[in-house]
């Protein structure tokens, strides 16, 4: 969604309030992987024109993403509040922004991207690890079995050569 900001700049302290909905429209994709959305809520984007073509973004939002458990690949409703709080002074050229580290892709001459601002918003917010529950087990690393579910038949006792080394190093710290 493009929101113009041409009528925000007629005067300083001008307000303008629209309602906006997320664009993602079944799945999301974050660099190789594709999250399904679950859920998205509408919400009000406010900007404010603070002077000398500087303005004021705000919004808040959730969002629910399906995201496989980093342990055992299940499944999990993961939802992430977005609260959105952004400057940007427009009287700055590209140039400018990018030695400031303040490229802001979502503005594009006088129009706010909102799916951009709210894509970015959710990278800098989404967890690295998210896991079905905290005493999750995982999976078997030999035969792939979900060790929440139940147990396997594998030996775990055998270890690899190539990992020896290391673990004889680790007992002698183990403490007893």
């Amino acid at each position: 969604m493009l929101i113009h900001l041409s009528e925000v700049f007629t005067c300083e302290g001008k307000k303008r309030e629209v309602p906006a909905e997320i664009d993602f429209t079944e799945v999301l994709s974050l660099d190789r992987e594709t999250y399904p959305v679950l859920k998205k809520e509408p919400f009000t984007v406010t900007i404010v024109h603070l002077g000398n073509r500087k303005i004021s973004i705000t919004a808040d939002t959730k969002l629910t993403l399906e995201i496989p458990c980093a342990r055992c690949l299940e499944p999990v409703a993961y939802t992430c509040r977005l609260s959105i709080d952004r400057e940007a002074d427009l009287s700055k050229s590209l140039e400018e922004r990018a030695e400031d580290l303040d490229e802001q892709p979502y503005m594009n001459g006088y129009d706010l991207d909102v799916d951009q601002l709210i894509y970015d918003e959710l990278l800098l917010n989404l967890p690295m690890r998210i896991l079905c529950r905290e005493d999750c087990k995982g999976i078997c690393s030999r035969c792939g079995t979900n060790l929440n579910h139940g147990t396997c038949d594998c030996d775990q006792g055998e270890t690899n050569l190539s990992m020896s080394a290391l673990q004889d190093f680790l007992k002698q710290f183990k403490e007893v």
